[in-house]
């Protein structure tokens, strides 16, 4: 026996995990020193009996969290196990495991409204893509206004919504207005899908949304790559483009019969790079 030897790496324990569309968060306890862990080495698979292998490495990390991608937009379910690894080498044992599910996207579940371009992780079809950005302001100086049915996607809807912070775009806020029309006004909810393809990697700022004139949500982006301006697909291998969803309610009552008009506003913060925009009924 080695009485020498330090203490074995523990397993990581009391997992949980947060999810939204695409994306699946676990965290997890464990104890960094003696030994001192040198990082922790996450798997994951569909199946719930799986054994931890170099097939089911999702990813290392040096904090209690991890923070599971890609998933699409169709509901996934998976299972978690972690290893934690010290700074000689030394596995522990697999965590036991934690069952987590992914949010389903009202683009899957629900029935289209009015859709401005394709939900396909692409910004190609949208007006100025890929790089136009530089043209923003003597095409779209006072925003975006697109009536669902008549105005096009390529025309009409800048794949970059400008805020305040950029020089280029007039250092304003700028809002973009999307109009649709209901034959009757909604017994229940519809739902608002907004994807990107990127944001700015350090101010990404707020997206206000409106529906005819109710505020509905002010909601905080994600932080990006700061390289959708320049590139208009995240499907490519190796991408470093950081998409991101923001789906939520539009309440029964601030909808109508006849026209209604959302309104995107960006009064904080740089750019965001649309992917599409829609509204759903669910």
């Amino acid at each position: 026996m080695n009485t020498l030897a330090g203490p074995s790496p523990r397993p990581a324990a009391r997992l949980t995990a947060t999810s939204g569309i695409a994306w699946i968060e676990v965290s997890w306890h464990a104890r960094s020193y003696r030994p001192l862990v040198d990082h922790f080495a996450v798997h994951g698979s569909p199946d719930p009996w799986f054994e931890p292998g170099p097939s089911t490495l999702l990813g290392k990390t040096v904090y209690g969290r991890f923070r599971h991608d890609g998933l699409g937009p169709r509901g996934q379910t998976w299972h978690y196990r972690i290893v934690t690894v010290d700074a000689s080498g030394e596995q522990s044992p697999p965590s036991a495991a934690l069952r987590a599910e992914s949010v389903e996207s009202v683009t899957v579940s629900g029935t289209p409204v009015a859709v401005i371009g394709s939900f396909d992780l692409r910004s190609l079809e949208l007006a100025l893509a890929p790089a136009g950005y530089q043209q923003y302001s003597a095409r779209f100086g006072d925003g975006a206004d697109y009536v669902d049915g008549v105005s096009s996607p390529g025309t009409d809807w800048p794949y970059l919504h400008p805020g305040p912070a950029d020089r280029w775009a007039g250092s304003k806020a700028h809002t973009f207005r999307f109009r649709f029309r209901l034959a009757e006004q909604p017994a229940a909810d519809l739902a608002l899908a907004v994807w990107l393809i990127d944001t700015h990697a350090s101010i990404p700022g707020r997206l206000a949304v409106t529906c005819n004139g109710t505020p509905v949500a002010e909601v905080e982006l994600e932080k990006g790559a700061t390289k959708g301006s320049l590139q208009g697909d995240a499907t490519l291998p190796g991408t470093p483009l950081r998409p991101s969803v923001v789906e939520l309610a539009l309440p029964a009552a601030a909808l109508r019969a006849g026209e209604n008009t959302l309104t995107l506003g960006k009064a904080e913060g740089s750019w965001h790079a649309y992917d599409a925009v829609g509204v759903f009924a669910v």
